[in-house]
């Protein structure tokens, strides 16, 4: 696949996952034109089928570096939408719920944020999550439970869907994030 193909098929879903981490439109577009910078000189070597897994991993990484080098920054509570995707007939219903928890999520901190996305948006594993924050796991649970307590208070009605599951499972982004 080439890089435009990648760009066009996959790109508003790399752009979803960078507005979740990020909560900010043009810092989203930002981390996901990083990720392609540093993808393009590696492209024929990443292997077909692997471009977009490369590109997630990026992104993550290129966020978290980030975060790493901006603690003391403040960040703004103003958040712009997210980017306009298109939605599958059959989440119709489920749109209220998804747009509930998109408006929550720019209330978190950004370690929290950023914790709930990579555990249930990204589905790694707390050791995986703690690895990549360069956290403890301890952390990890915390910011997960602190996080998920904090959505349930800034939007009770999606309380069914914030169920924290047992140690170290992963529900999947759907279930969580919507």
């Amino acid at each position: 696949m080439t890089p435009e193909q990648v760009v066009a098929t996959r790109g508003p879903a790399l752009l979803r996952l960078a507005w979740l981490l990020t909560a900010d439109g043009p810092a989203a577009e930002d981390l996901v034109q990083e990720a392609f910078a540093r993808a393009l000189p590696r492209w024929s070597s990443i292997g077909a089928g692997r471009h977009e897994a490369y590109l997630r991993t990026t992104i993550r990484s290129v966020w978290i570096d980030s975060l790493r080098r901006r603690a003391a920054r403040v960040v703004l509570d103003v958040v712009p939408e997210p980017p306009e995707t298109p939605q599958p007939d059959g989440d119709l219903e489920r749109a209220p719920a998804r747009l509930a928890v998109q408006q929550a999520l720019k209330l978190l901190s950004v370690r929290q944020r950023t914790v709930l996305v990579l555990r249930y948006y990204e589905d790694l594993t707390e050791a995986e999550t703690a690895r990549l924050m360069r956290i403890s796991v301890g952390t990890v649970k915390s910011q997960a439970h602190h996080a998920l307590a904090r959505l349930r208070a800034l939007a009770p009605e999606l309380a069914e869907l914030l169920v924290e599951p047992p140690d170290d499972s992963v529900r999947s982004e759907r279930e969580v994030l919507g």
